[in-house]
């Protein structure tokens, strides 16, 4: 049974139809890239899956078990956001926050989950530091530990990799493809085509409407992967 089944959901932003007719479902395990140009409905269908906002028409479902709560994002980060006066711990922590119901407190097994999720992104030993004076690159991997606070099935990943240097880019890549790999199912937007065939299982292209949605293998052998790698078709 699928983790998320869309089936014929239109979406709009601002009162514009950004996105119709779009159908597709993600199984526990997959890997999924969201592609395409900007405007073409992307981080809104992030928004819509994570119930921040409503279709217009059609179907959001959670399948085999999953719930809202269970969900870890990360979202593109503001000037703002960039700029938030508190610790890496504190942040991480946060996490932890859907679990926690109405109490105002941690428990000591999600204080012991934020200390876990740090030493497994190798971010132990800047637990104390405050998180605006952190690198972009080690921004990025203290909002990726809060994101798997939340969860052990599934991530939405919104730009990842967005102002990052090469070398850091490649090391988030290959972060996210190890957590993919010990089976947290991940749907990833990015505009860096050339990795998302590289490290994901399925491609869903989006131009207002779904170009094209299935595996990586079958991408490469589209119409659509032409026009957005360029080039002949991919044998």
């Amino acid at each position: 049974m699928a983790l998320i089944t869309c089936d014929n959901i239109s979406l709009a932003y601002e009162n514009n139809v950004v996105l119709s007719d779009l159908s597709f479902s993600v199984h526990a395990g997959d890997y999924l890239c969201i592609v395409g140009e900007n405007g073409s409905g992307k981080s809104t269908l992030i928004k819509a899956l994570l119930s921040f906002k409503r279709p217009l028409c059609g179907s959001i479902q959670f399948g085999d078990g999953l719930r809202q709560t269970e969900i870890g994002y990360l979202p593109q980060q503001t000037g703002a956001q960039k700029d938030f006066p508190a610790s890496v711990w504190e942040v991480v922590q946060s996490g932890c926050m859907n679990q926690s119901g109405l109490s105002p407190f941690y428990s000591s097994a999600q204080r012991s989950l934020a200390q876990e999720t740090l030493k497994k992104l190798d971010l132990w030993e800047l637990r104390r530091r405050s998180y605006r004076e952190l690198s972009g690159g080690q921004q990025q991997r203290v909002l990726l530990a809060r994101a798997l606070c939340a969860t052990h099935k599934l991530l939405l990943l919104d730009e990842p990799v967005a102002g990052l240097d090469p070398m850091v880019t490649l090391e988030m890549y290959r972060m996210i493809q190890q957590l993919n790999q010990r089976g947290i199912t991940i749907i990833m937007v990015s505009h860096d085509i050339q990795s998302a065939v590289q490290y994901a299982s399925h491609i869903l292209h989006l131009h207002n409407r779904p170009l094209f949605f299935g595996s990586t293998a079958d991408y490469l052998k589209s119409g659509a992967a032409k026009q957005f790698l360029g080039g002949p078709e991919h044998d």
